[in-house]
């Protein structure tokens, strides 16, 4: 998951990985405590001290620390550090999973869906209207993040030729797996099937590129989303949230 969607500025820190791509997209600017998902022998004495290198690296950059993190026993001690400061807890996420051998997939739109190794300019409008946060530095910095990891992209048409809907499907070097990205729909098309085709478009064309298990992430709210990726074969295989520093009142007064 770290792979296919690459922050372009990265510390190490005490077994954390910390992410900043100038505020573009929170997983990107956020901390991977990678100790504590897979259950490192750092010591949780020494956690308030990463929290304040985290701090001040974030600062530096002039963004909040963010958190992705894992609700297991492994990460307790800092959920209860993130607690006892006051981090917030937003953004629950499933990851769900399925293998390219379950035969599964939810029948689309009759829609011709193109395929590219490179983002289009059409196939990044659709996205970044859908789901686009800032203007176009923003876009240019989301850019960078999509092509730091090998990608398939997927651009639906509807009957009239004009752009419906977009994905992604990441591919990390030497993994063998495939991660579903930026599955997104115009308003106009929706409950089309134009979705269930880029799904079908993407589950195919990673078989037959030798992947051998997909996963996705989608947010714990969207239900008709789970639903479609259900019908696919996908399962939830864990959860992870978004813990966010509280901003900071500045002193009033003399």
């Amino acid at each position: 998951m770290d792979a296919a969607w690459p922050a372009p500025d990265r510390h190490e820190a005490g077994g954390w990985m910390l992410r900043a791509a100038a505020g573009v997209t929170q997983r990107s600017n956020s901390i991977w405590p990678r100790s504590e998902q897979f259950g490192g022998d750092q010591c949780s004495d020494d956690l308030p001290g990463l929290l304040r290198e985290a701090r001040a690296w974030y600062r530096s950059r002039r963004l909040p620390v963010i958190f992705q993190l894992f609700d297991t026993p492994a990460a307790s001690a800092l959920h209860r550090l993130l607690d006892a400061e006051g981090f917030t807890r937003q953004s629950e996420t499933l990851v769900m999973t399925r293998s390219a051998m379950d035969a599964r997939i939810p029948a689309g739109a009759a829609a011709a869906v193109e395929l590219s190794t490179e983002p289009s300019g059409e196939w990044l409008r659709v996205w970044w209207d859908v789901d686009g946060r800032g203007g176009n530095d923003a876009l240019v910095t989301a850019t960078e993040i999509l092509k730091g990891c090998p990608s398939l992209y997927a651009l639906a048409r509807d009957g009239d030729g004009r752009p419906a809907a977009v994905g992604r499907l990441a591919l990390p070097d030497g993994s063998g797996q495939g991660g579903l990205y930026c599955m997104a729909t115009l308003p106009e098309a929706r409950r089309k099937g134009f979705a269930a085709a880029i799904l079908q478009a993407l589950l195919h064309a990673g078989k037959a590129g030798g992947v051998h298990g997909f996963w996705l992430l989608v947010t714990a709210a969207n239900h008709g989303a789970q639903e479609l990726y259900a019908k696919a074969g996908f399962r939830e295989a864990g959860r992870y949230l978004y813990r966010q520093e509280r901003p900071r009142r500045a002193p009033t007064g003399c």
